[in-house]
């Protein structure tokens, strides 16, 4: 249909039909399927190892403070976000904390794709200053003292390195920038066989945060089940979409061109693009974005061609290999899904705009673009659509929003024998 069209039915308040080509592209992203084993990490769907990650994942006993967890950034009531600008760990972070629903859908990891697999993701938290601020020792200690962390662990990779040995095995120690740094000089007076044993250890408890965050799965949302009563012929079923968000989604995958690089069931083409989004300040961009990600990725000990994936010959493997970058990846990020966008606001890579609206705003007149000197986005030109077709559209975006998830995955699992979540 074409643009006029839909500003007549629009000022009529008129439900638009789909044509065959209209209904074909809907139909292609939805609904959101569980997925696939990711072959690098072979406890992927172990129960236990999910158990283990989960409690991992919302224990703040893991950070230098002990009130800082994955849940701090990543929070179950917001789509496991934050709901802020930049993320607050132990310090400020850098960029936007990106939702973890579907997450495992994804490619790559972060908004720089500077890891390749959900586990390799999962560990960099521990390590960084703003965030965790510990190391993979302290981490791996945490564990080891802890008798149901502990037995979990055992029960899916085995017996732990013998870390009472503290002259063997420092309290908190792991490899970082800075030589000076105590847990720097206590990982480098190790033994190599001593740090291949704790990376390995460090790599599984990666491996079993991701069996559980793997399992964060969005229900259907109004438009998942739109397409499936569209599917099924099923005319009032395909009501509980609105007349202005039916017109928003012929828009959405017609002529407003959105499904370019938001497509599939995570509207996302899982890549990375540079699209001049404004800075939060007044200054020209300083972030490098996916060129910088590449170099992180390769020296990365942890991905998924490297020693400790249980498949570095994969596909993922070989995937990673193969990445070049070229001077395209200045300044491009991950084009980030479009589910759940009724509660992970603020928008973008730096939280730069606060509102669905404002992210509208922007691709309607593309106005403020940052414009640098590398290769942009070519493909980009302004929507230039009416207000009223503005909010149709974001009528769609919201009826990509799902009910919560299941409220056992919202939470630490009870301690064995208590009943109650871990502290």
């Amino acid at each position: 249909m074409t643009i006029a069209g839909l500003i007549l039915l629009a000022t009529l308040g008129l439900t638009p039909p789909l044509g065959e080509v209209e209904q074909r592209r809907a139909s292609g992203l939805s609904p959101v399927a569980a997925t696939a084993p990711d072959p690098t990490n072979t406890a992927w769907d172990h129960p236990v190892a999910a158990r283990l990650g989960q409690r991992v994942f919302f224990d703040p006993g893991f950070s230098r403070n002990g009130a800082v967890s994955c849940a701090t950034c990543h929070d179950p009531k917001l789509a496991f976000t934050d709901g802020k600008p930049l993320p607050m760990g132990l310090d400020q972070g850098f960029r936007h904390t990106p939702s973890l629903l579907n997450v495992a859908h994804h490619r790559w990891f972060f908004w720089d794709g500077r890891a390749d697999t959900l586990w390799s993701q999962a560990l960099h938290p521990f390590e960084r200053d703003e965030e965790f601020g510990t190391s993979r020792l302290a981490a791996l200690h945490r564990v080891h003292d802890d008798e149901v962390l502990r037995q979990e662990y055992e029960q899916v990779f085995g017996p732990m390195p013998p870390l009472d040995d503290l002259d063997r095995f420092p309290a908190n120690a792991g490899p970082g920038p800075d030589p000076t740094d105590p847990r720097v000089i206590g990982w480098n007076a190790m033994t190599d066989d001593d740090r291949e044993t704790v990376n390995r250890a460090f790599s599984n408890l990666g491996k079993a945060i991701a069996a559980y965050e793997h399992r964060l799965i969005s229900p259907p949302s109004p438009f998942d089940q739109f397409v499936a009563a569209m599917k099924a012929g099923d005319e009032e079923g395909m009501n509980i979409l609105s007349p202005s968000a039916r017109r928003g989604l012929v828009l959405f995958v017609g002529e407003a061109g959105c499904r370019q690089c938001h497509n599939g069931a995570l509207l996302s083409d899982r890549e990375f693009h540079n699209i001049g989004i404004p800075t939060a300040g007044e200054d020209l961009p300083s972030d490098a974005g996916r060129w910088e990600g590449i170099r992180l990725l390769k020296e990365n000990p942890f991905r998924a061609n490297g020693t400790y994936s249980d498949a570095p010959d994969s596909q993922r493997g070989r995937s990673t290999g193969s990445v070049i970058r070229n001077s395209e990846h200045w300044g491009a990020f991950r084009t980030p899904s479009l589910r759940n966008l009724n509660r992970t606001a603020p928008y973008m890579h730096h939280g730069q705009f606060a509102t669905l609206a404002d992210v509208l705003g922007y691709y309607n007149t593309l106005e403020d673009m940052v414009v640098v000197d590398h290769h942009q986005e070519t493909v980009l030109q302004p929507l230039d659509l009416s207000p009223e077709q503005l909010a149709d559209l974001e009528a769609f975006l919201l009826s990509l929003s799902s009910p919560p998830i299941d409220p056992a995955l919202r939470s630490a699992p009870p301690r064995p024998g208590t009943g109650s979540p871990d502290k």
